[in-house]
């Protein structure tokens, strides 16, 4: 089950809730995942129900303006979101509402007072008269639903205005209420009953605690948060610009997030579901595919140091100080619990280690309160004058940087007060709990944008990490990887915190070097026009030179030389991303003497793209290592040109034409023989072993010929494919033998008992090699963990957009360590 609730932006207008009901319709409703939803008041509609309730307390017959407003809109929405047979069912029930509304205004205005519970009572017809035509309408849609007055479930105390909820009772009715209810249950959002049966309210924004008590009742699978916003921002959009969604924070980080003021959410929401570990979603109702923010018990450890900044734009500071603080016990006790029985909430303590002071923040509302609260708490040591009379400081706000990443991060605090000392903003208090879940600073009100702004920029837009790449190589797959970083540059810098510029490029024939970044969308024209031959020594040297940090060396070329300069680059702290194979299938100490060098530079040598292309198949067999596996046996299909070929010669088809195609797709060599030899597949198969923990070298790898003397000794590839050819009938005797057995014919490359083999095999039905297709790529694990069913990495192992997509993930992985 899942709770779902929108608020009342959402349900503002009519053509909002037509398309909330296409929400609910196609991305849940025809799904079949159970759901309930709650819906607030209209837009607008709870401060409307207030003010007429206000003018009939002064006898201001303007109130009944305000009602005939109420009840217009409300039938107008009726109207044009149900036919006309539909509008008539409810439209009594409405006009029932309706009247009794009016009557309960007739009587605030002959006895001109309006409680908190009579406020209660009038406010619930907005919750109560938007879930009613709601409800309605989802069923016109074809989704049985029912309208529920959460009164009926939701049980409180008799604090009006801001009930408590009796969690008892309520869990009860709940579960009692949906077990009878399999419809659709459209639930009224912010009201509730007390054990009697008067309304009350859960606060203002109490629809979000609706959806949570609901959701904890229910034991449900996660809330949504529907809104108006794209999740939970890391700081408020019209104060700050540049703001941007979080997609995953913790309870914690989002209760200290609303604390401060951040509107998406209630603070009271997030207790119930906190208790049932319920996740919530923050989604936006206007872009309903963009995935918002998570909120559960997992933080994120990669994340940014802080998750968001909030405020609250208007508070009071008081300070309680004087030699009488120092060293006395109870102090704090006395002054906060005086502020307790007086209702006084407190948004802020900070006290000095010289305990001469104390001080704490309220809404201005309440500063004098408190001030009187405080010093008739005092009143002995004062007039003692042992302690000063409580000082008020007014128009100030408090500022939160929010983030369990703080915990145990050296220098938070210092980028903190450095972003407001560069702009002139001064801090009047600060605080920090010993959780470092949170950093709070006061500030006069006058600089709160500044402020946030300059945070802003101070822990998001400086903290993104430049990514300097010198790339060797522009052919197909590095021309792929060039439009593929172009066109993701801007989500990465957005979402990733990543900038990626690259400053070096070269081909065969010329170089270019740009400090600041060559323009990914004319980096051809670029480098045609350098005067720079392409010289590989020069190019590595100019690398080094250049000292940039976060620099990455990406070979993207099948040539020997590269490989020659590994070393050279990663001794001088410089990462390595590449799908050249030769470095790694050379001689085993030249592959284990990269590898040393990289741990002991702190540099990276990646190279997930040398079997497989993009599948994560070297990443998957170091993992298992790690872990403490034990790898029995290697299996694979590591070539496509000839999983290609052997997929598709079935009976019928004719040996030497898929060859053909294959060469055609661009699958093979130009020399088909280099892949039907089996040398590229050696090299991957080298590389996996050694990656096992094997010493291997290329004479430790047996390859079975497959192709015939002929083939083989041909003197050029035309004379190749006439040999070839010739040779149809033999490649269909080993067609004919396999299917005998209701086998096919698979290339697969094997490492068992550390001996390396790669041979043409027939394969039944039982083998997992069976069902290729295509041309993909297969591996197959066994471990003693996947001893019974064997671990399989499946997929394209082959072209430029995939192997090109495996290089630039490998790049986002050191961008993102």
């Amino acid at each position: 089950m899942k709770v779902l609730k929108f608020g009342g932006s959402s349900v503002s207008k009519p053509e909002r809730i037509q398309n909330i009901v296409q929400i609910l319709k196609k991305g849940y409703f025809d799904k079949k995942i159970p759901f309930t939803v709650v819906f607030s008041a209209f837009g607008g509609v709870t401060d409307s129900l207030l003010d007429m309730s206000k003018r009939a307390e002064n006898a201001d017959a303007s109130y009944m303006v305000l009602f005939e407003q109420f009840k217009t809109r409300h039938l107008d929405t009726a109207k044009k979101l149900l036919s006309p047979e539909h509008y008539q069912d409810v439209l009594p029930a409405l006009e029932e509402s309706g009247n009794a509304l009016l009557n309960l205004l007739k009587g605030i205005s002959l006895v001109r007072e309006s409680s908190t519970r009579t406020m209660d009572y009038v406010v619930s017809f907005g919750e109560r008269a938007s879930n009613f035509i709601i409800a309605h309408a989802m069923s016109a849609a074809g989704m049985p639903a029912d309208f529920l007055d959460a009164r009926c479930i939701i049980k409180t105390d008799k604090t009006f205005g801001a009930a408590k909820v009796n969690f008892e009772a309520t869990n009860a009715l709940i579960a009692e209420h949906y077990k009878v209810h399999p419809s659709i249950q459209v639930v009224t959002g912010f009201i509730a009953s007390t054990m009697g049966g008067l309304t009350t309210t859960l606060g203002r924004g109490g629809s979000d605690y609706t959806a949570a008590i609901l959701a904890a009742g229910l034991n449900a699978e996660v809330i949504e948060i529907w809104t108006d916003v794209d999740g939970v921002l890391t700081a408020d959009p019209r104060k700050v610009k540049q703001a941007f969604t979080i997609p995953t924070m913790t309870y914690a980080e989002a209760m200290e997030m609303s604390h401060f003021g951040a509107k998406v959410i209630y603070p009271p929401t997030l207790q119930p579901a906190l208790a049932k570990k319920i996740p919530l979603y923050i989604k936006n109702t206007f872009n309903p595919q963009f995935v918002g923010t998570y909120i559960s018990t997992q933080s994120d450890p990669h994340g940014h140091d802080i998750k968001g900044i909030s405020s609250i734009g208007n508070i009071s500071l008081l300070t309680l100080q004087g030699s009488g603080l120092f060293g006395t016990p109870g102090i704090a006790g006395r002054l906060f619990g005086a502020l307790a029985a007086g209702g006084v909430n407190v948004i802020l303590i900070t006290q000095g280690s010289s305990e001469s002071s104390i001080s704490w923040a309220v809404m201005p509302a309440d500063a004098r309160r408190s001030k009187r609260i405080v010093e008739k708490a005092f009143e002995f040591e004062m007039q003692n004058q042992s302690v000063d009379a409580v000082k008020i400081e007014a128009d100030l706000a408090v500022i939160a940087v929010v983030g369990e990443n703080m915990r145990y991060r050296p220098g938070i605090a210092g980028r903190l007060f450095q972003g407001l000392g560069k702009n002139g903003v001064n801090c009047v208090a600060i605080a920090q709990g010993s959780s470092e879940l949170n950093i709070s600073v006061v500030i006069n009100r006058e600089n709160e944008t500044k402020a946030l702004n300059a945070l802003h920029e101070a822990f998001f837009l400086s903290d993104t990490k430049t990514l300097h790449l010198f790339m060797l190589g522009v052919g197909l797959i590095g021309k792929t990887l060039l439009s593929q970083i172009h066109k993701q540059a801007d989500f990465l810098r957005e979402n990733r915190a990543i900038e990626i510029k690259v400053i070096g490029l070269s081909n065969t024939t010329k170089m270019v070097f740009e400090e600041n970044g060559i323009p990914l969308k004319k980096w051809q024209s670029v480098l045609e026009a350098s005067t720079d031959g392409a010289i590989l020594p020069q190019f590595v040297s100019k690398m080094k030179s250049m000292n940039l940090p976060n620099s990455i060396f990406i070979d993207c070329t099948a040539d020997t030389a590269p490989a020659d300069y590994y070393a050279e680059i990663l001794d001088a702290t410089i990462s390595i991303v590449t799908p050249n194979k030769v470095a790694n299938s050379s001689e085993y100490d030249k592959y284990l003497n990269l590898n040393q060098i990289a741990r002991r530079r702190g540099a990276k040598f990646l190279y997930e793209t040398n079997v497989g292309a993009g599948l994560p198949v070297i990443s998957t067999l170091k993992d298992l290592m790690l872990s403490g596996d034990q790898i029995l046996k290697i299996e694979g299909v590591l070539s496509g040109s000839l999983s290609y070929i052997f997929n598709n010669f079935k009976q019928n088809s004719v040996f030497s034409e898929i060859v053909k195609q294959a060469g055609a797709l661009g699958y093979t060599e130009p020399d088909p023989r280099i892949d039907l030899n089996g040398i590229d597949v050696r090299r991957k198969l080298i590389i996996l072993a050694r990656e096992s923990g094997l010493a291997m070298e290329a004479v430790d790898v047996h390859i079975q010929n497959i192709l015939p003397e002929p083939c083989q000794n041909a003197a050029s590839v035309p004379d190749f494919f006439e040999q070839l050819q010739l040779s149809d009938a033999y490649f269909n005797q080993l067609l004919a033998d396999a299917s005998a057995t209701n086998s096919v014919l698979r290339m697969i490359a094997k490492i068992e008992n550390g001996k390396a083999s790669i041979g043409l095999e027939k394969v039944s039905p039982q083998s997992p090699f069976y069902m290729l297709s295509g041309s993909d790529n297969m591996i197959v694990f066994t471990t003693e963990r996947y001893r019974e069913r064997p671990l399989v990495v499946r997929g394209p192992g082959a072209g430029a957009e995939v192997t090109a997509a495996g290089v630039f993930a490998e790049v986002i992985t050191i961008g993102s360590m």
